[in-house]
């Protein structure tokens, strides 16, 4: 993240080389014809000299753009989740735990290989364990290199293979597998959920799972999201977009601005 000081200093200097000339003129152009240079030189030098007794004129005006950025990335991220509700919250194919019939949405576009997926996840569980009445859909989403790839086709062939109950031991595995996996490494997870593990390691290279991840990939550029965790929050097909890792706190005061 880039610190306040020195997006201040770059927009002090912004001011200097840019909005000081343009301050310099008038919306008269009688007015502006009318003054010399000299008169221009000494505008800008009074406008330096106040910044100067006044810095923290750059700090607020700093804070006031970034507060303007924030409220219109807000007001985007709510209209792309109105515009893609049907494949976020009814994609029919990612996997939904808590409470199915919940008031509540949350959506999760997750990568196994990310640590602060890992670090929201004991959170996201104590939020659907505790409230009760909150449905949540995990999207698979790696981008995190190859390993990311195999574990999410290994997932998703699971439940295509075996149905959700597998596919929920199998996300908490990977969730918290350490290292990579080998081939063997799935024979086994698989072998140890009853299930067939020919079948679902031929499925991880299927049309039905390259189908799934290519879905969520292209959801997620709609909804520019590059990165992961990103939540969605919603109720009805109305949400707000959370970029990151969420701790519990904010997780709930989520759920109560949605709930009014």
């Amino acid at each position: 993240m880039v610190r306040l000081p020195l997006i201040a200093t770059s927009f002090a200097i912004g001011l200097s080389a840019l909005a000081l000339p343009a301050l310099a003129q008038t919306s008269s152009p009688e007015v502006s014809s009318a003054m010399t240079d000299a008169d221009r030189d000494a505008l800008r030098g009074e406008i330096r000299a106040y910044l100067l007794d006044h810095p923290e004129v750059i700090f607020e005006a700093v804070a006031e753009y970034e507060r303007r950025q924030q409220t219109a990335q807000a007001d985007m991220d709510l209209a792309l989740v109105q515009i893609n509700a049907e494949d976020i919250f009814r994609d029919g194919h990612s996997w939904v735990a808590g409470n199915p019939e919940g008031d509540i949405t949350l959506v999760e576009f997750m990568d196994y290989r990310c640590g602060y997926c890992r670090r929201a996840q004991p959170a996201v569980e104590e939020l659907i364990g505790t409230d009760g009445n909150i449905r949540l859909i995990v999207k698979e989403f790696p981008i995190l290199g190859p390993q990311s790839e195999i574990m999410s086709r290994f997932a998703v062939a699971v439940q295509q293979v075996g149905g959700d109950e597998p596919y929920e031991s199998v996300h908490n595995a990977l969730m918290a597998w350490e290292g990579d996996v080998t081939p063997d490494d799935l024979r086994a997870i698989a072998s140890d959920l009853s299930l067939d593990a020919d079948a679902v390691l031929a499925a991880m290279n299927g049309d039905e799972v390259t189908a799934v991840l290519q879905a969520n990939h292209a959801l997620a550029e709609r909804l520019q999201i590059s990165g992961t965790p990103t939540f969605i929050m919603g109720a009805g097909d109305e949400g707000e977009m959370m970029r990151g890792y969420l701790p519990l706190d904010q997780m709930q005061a989520a759920v109560s601005r949605l709930r009014g």
